[in-house]
């Protein structure tokens, strides 16, 4: 992928995709520099990725849309630190949610989450 700068400007940058059925919701992105080992972690909602690859998708801090040319997808990232545009594949992430479909399809995610589990944790938080 690529974290534009400009319009004629761009710099590669990896990105780590992860999901856990435990968390169906939550995609787990690792950004990272290429040839950096230093990275910038986000939890992107699996359904935000989902919906921008079809159209705009998102508000607040991650802003996902299709780019102009189909095999491309815009992902904003927002923090209140600074912003980040990225350019990525949009075949590599489609490939990667369907990967996630076929293991918690979508609407099945309630049944993937241990409710007992994330009561007593935030009970053992106070």
């Amino acid at each position: 992928m690529q974290l534009v700068v400009s319009h004629e400007m761009s710099l590669p940058v990896s990105m780590r995709l992860r999901y856990e059925p435990s968390d169906p919701h939550a995609v787990h992105a690792a950004f990272a520099a290429v040839g950096s080992d230093e990275k910038v972690e986000w939890i992107i909602g699996r359904d935000l990725l989902i919906d921008g690859l079809k159209g705009p998708s998102g508000e607040g801090d991650i802003r996902i849309w299709p780019a102009d040319d189909p095999c491309d997808l815009y992902i904003l990232l927002n923090p209140p630190g600074g912003t980040a545009l990225l350019k990525a594949r949009a075949q590599e992430i489609k490939t990667f949610l369907q990967e996630t479909k076929a293991v918690v399809p979508r609407g099945a995610e309630p049944k993937h989450i241990d409710v007992d589990a994330l009561l007593a944790h935030f009970l053992a938080e106070g």
